[in-house]
């Protein structure tokens, strides 16, 4: 193990550290809104649309993410859909992660009480009211640990963007040892860079679950 190695690769690490993290926190956010739209066609069974986000939902969870890239970066121009590397990363990770969100919240908006929901439709509360003041606000709270979960699981995903040639953490260590030949020095990088990403996310999550918990019990 060479210090001295390390400490000439680490402006390279840090470039591709900024671009896993950016590309983890769009990925993510775009992830969040198509899964949150999918569950709640779902749960209120909108016409058409409650089947095709069940079919995505199906189709997205059951086929790879290295597949779905290749496939928005290497079919999709055939017919003349062009995208670059980090936008293909993006998408891909976004409609993949849509599809784990949208089971996550579809878990937890089924997991409110019938009561409530009958409660509101008693009330006269219209399908948006019933979403804005009882399925969502509860519903979210019960979502909390599935969503967690799959925000860490896609931040590791991104170490499959290597595939094409997206300038982030595990391709840059890919490159490096292919060139020098270094591997413990450059996994030891790869392996604190992704260390320093994950721990204080899943230590954040944690906090933020058990915060959920304890305000779900107060009510």
């Amino acid at each position: 193990m060479s210090w001295t190695v390390i400490a000439k690769a680490i402006p390279l690490f840090v470039d591709a550290f900024w671009t896993t993290l950016w590309l983890s926190a769009v990925g993510i956010a775009i992830a969040l809104v198509v899964g949150a739209a999918a569950a709640l066609a779902r749960q209120f069974e909108v016409p058409v649309l409650g089947r095709v986000a069940a079919g995505y939902e199906e189709l997205l969870r059951n086929t790879p993410l290295l597949i779905q890239l290749f496939f928005l970066y290497y079919a999709l121009p055939s017919v003349g859909l062009r995208m670059s590397a980090e936008t293909c990363a993006i998408v891909g990770l976004g409609l993949l992660g849509g599809a784990y969100m949208a089971g996550a919240f579809h878990g937890g908006f089924a997991g409110v009480a019938d009561a409530q929901v009958e409660s509101a439709r008693a009330l006269g509360l219209s399908r948006l009211q019933q979403a804005r003041f009882v399925t969502l606000p509860q519903g979210l709270s019960l979502s909390v640990p599935a969503i967690a979960a799959n925000m860490i699981f896609l931040v590791k995903e991104t170490s499959i963007f290597t595939v094409i040639a997206v300038p982030e953490l595990t391709n840059t260590a890919r490159y490096l040892i292919g060139m020098y030949y270094r591997t413990d020095e450059y996994l030891f990088l790869l392996v604190v860079a992704y260390a320093i990403i994950l721990i204080p996310l899943s230590v954040g999550l944690t906090l933020l679950e058990r915060r959920v918990r304890r305000g779900a019990f107060r009510r």
